[in-house]
């Protein structure tokens, strides 16, 4: 169910692979047992124009949706594990950010409810 949708500068895939890149959130995202691995969606978009403070300095932000019912803490920590984890592997990146947003169980659905 959790979808991490990668946006980052284009270079930063040519300092690591996009696949390197999605496997280090999806590991993160395994480590904190909030999740089922066959349920994690993890997706980059790399940008070649973009504006981040009138620079062309780097960046990685991660967007994770998640199912509503992880208190504070727990979505802390997921932010937390992620970004740690995407700054080991690439700390020359001068930015590196996460924001956690809850699905609503009432309003989601998908092709397997049908």
């Amino acid at each position: 169910m959790p979808h991490f949708v990668i946006d980052c500068s284009e270079n930063v895939i040519r300092l690591k692979s996009a696949d390197d890149i999605m496997q280090e959130v999806f590991n993160a995202a395994m480590s904190t047992g909030l999740f089922v691995e066959s349920e994690i969606k993890v997706r980059i978009n790399p940008f070649s124009y973009y504006n981040n403070g009138n620079s062309l300095n780097d960046f990685i932000h991660v967007f994770g949706y998640i199912m509503e019912g992880r208190d504070t803490d727990q979505k802390s920590r997921l932010s937390k594990a992620i970004v740690t984890s995407l700054n080991t592997i690439l700390p020359e990146v001068p930015v590196i950010s996460i924001n956690i947003k809850d699905f609503e169980r009432a309003t989601y659905f998908n092709k397997t409810m049908i």
